[in-house]
């Protein structure tokens, strides 16, 4: 350390007089007295400023400074740590003597060491260009939440990420979300419903939802009564036709009562079934329309025009009103529960567009047929309705895809419709590609009625053993649930 000048005494003295008063009170182990033994160093020094401060808060700064480049032992009774509080009254005025590897005290406490600066923070960043502040929030300097908000030049805009679907990723406003829950904002940033004029709106709303598919499901009852209207008086005339419509769909009510009871979780109530049912064979009549309308045009390119006809009008129209069964009840339902249920509506909707299907098939012939005679026209019922056989099991197995993946998308909200649209496209395609063989494949092949029908059976159980083990893989998956505690 430096030594000092003589100017240095000066002005420690004046910064010793010039400490806290309440530093020079007494101690209160040592005792105030002028003359007697024990005065404390601290009063001797206040009577006689020339005389060295020696008092024990005196020695202990010193030695508090002095141990960090000697070390002097602290366990000395005479030692500055040895009493806590300063050494006992009798001891007090007894000068306290240093060890002997460490120098006497100096009158002045010396200087402590300078401190370590403290470590340089990083410069903060500057704000990134963009609008001024446009809540209180932000003027305040605490973040906004930046779920798919980017600045612009009039304040922010909302882009929602790529693939997120709009219901789960909506636009938030500054003002809302500043000060929701603290004033009211009625008609400002938010609404709910107050005054009649909002309870009309209310109601109007609804009533259109509701129109929607009221609407729907009457424009369907009426085509549907029309074309079955015909078939109802010949089913009259001839109950035969009736018989010979419910043995055709046999197959695929076994196939769809499969669907049914083999569903992995809680099988479905009946009444929804039936409800998916009935809505499958009116909007059935949608597809007729079309089909009927478009397929002269196609069919004047041959066979060619006939595969297109499959793929572009059929196997997509005649999915989608499958779907549409599922789409407007039962998937609104609170029993539609897991991803495997799709699967179920799927089928009893596929078993619905079969029965009308091939009601309308068998009555058609029958009707084609009539100047043969009866016995002709009954023989050739009762054969188109051992083909159509063959053709249910394979609706109930198309719309069942359709329908598994509607499953998936209703769990799975975010990208609803691509899982939508492919379940559809899935179903159309399998679809088209089976009309396309028991069409243009005897045309072309030397195939039997038996090699017609093994090439069906074989086609349809292609697929149903696809989409089962979709479904049994998620069967396993959902009785793990309760097997094993960690997946509860």
């Amino acid at each position: 350390m430096a030594d000092k000048g003589p100017g240095d005494g000066d002005e420690d003295e004046k910064e010793t007089s010039s400490e806290d008063p309440s530093e020079d009170s007494p101690l209160p182990d040592e005792q105030p007295s002028d003359a007697q033994p024990g005065q404390s160093d601290r009063q001797t020094a206040e009577n006689d400023p020339s005389a060295p401060v020696d008092s024990p808060r005196t020695q202990e700064h010193s030695s508090h400074w002095q141990s960090e480049s000697s070390a002097p032992s602290t366990h000395s009774r005479d030692g500055p740590d040895f009493w806590p509080g300063g050494p006992p009254a009798e001891d007090a005025g007894r000068p306290q003597q240093p060890p002997a590897d460490q120098p006497p005290p100096s009158a002045h406490p010396p200087s402590p060491p300078p401190q370590e600066p403290p470590p340089a923070e990083s410069p903060q960043q500057p704000p990134p260009p963009g609008p001024p502040p446009t809540s209180p929030r932000q003027r305040a300097g605490e973040p906004l939440p930046q779920q798919g908000r980017y600045p612009s030049s009039h304040g922010y805009e909302y882009h929602p990420p790529s693939g997120a679907h709009p219901d789960q990723q909506s636009p938030t406003d500054p003002v809302k979300e500043t000060y929701a829950g603290r004033i009211d904002l009625y008609d400002i940033a938010t609404w709910e419903e107050r005054t009649p004029l909002d309870s009309l709106a209310v109601n109007v709303t609804n009533g259109l939802r509701a129109s929607r598919t009221v609407l729907l499901i009457a424009v369907a009852a009426a085509l549907f009564f029309g074309q079955i209207l015909v078939a109802g008086v010949l089913i009259l005339e001839e109950p035969l036709l009736a018989v010979l419509a419910i043995l055709s769909v046999l197959p695929a009510l076994v196939l769809a009562g499969y669907f049914w009871y083999g569903d992995p979780t809680a099988r479905e109530p009946l009444t929804l079934l039936a409800a998916t049912f009935l809505l499958s064979m009116l909007f059935a009549s949608f597809a007729a329309v079309i089909n009927s309308t478009f397929i002269p045009g196609f069919e004047a390119f041959g066979l060619f025009g006939l595969t297109v006809f499959f793929f572009v009008i059929v196997g997509p129209i005649e999915e989608f009103v499958k779907w549409l069964a599922i789409r407007v009840y039962a998937y609104q339902s609170e029993t539609f529960q897991t991803i495997a249920d799709g699967a179920v509506y799927g089928a009893v909707a596929g078993l619905g567009f079969a029965a009308i299907e091939n009601l309308i098939y068998i009555v058609s012939v029958y009707m084609e047929m009539a100047p043969a005679g009866g016995d002709i026209q009954s023989q050739l019922a009762a054969s188109v309705a051992t083909q159509r056989a063959f053709v249910g099991p394979g609706h109930v197995i198309f719309s069942a895809w359709a329908g598994f993946y509607l499953g998936l998308a209703k769990f799975n909200p975010a990208n609803r419709g691509p899982i939508v649209v492919k379940g559809l496209l899935i179903a159309a395609a399998i679809h088209a590609l089976y009309n396309t063989l028991v069409t243009v494949l005897p045309e072309l092949l030397p195939l039997t009625v038996g090699g017609l029908f093994t090439v069906i059976v074989l086609y349809h159980g292609f697929w149903f053993a696809v989409l089962y083990r979709k479904i049994s893989k998620y069967r396993t998956l959902y009785r793990q649930i309760g097997q094993h505690p960690s997946y509860r």
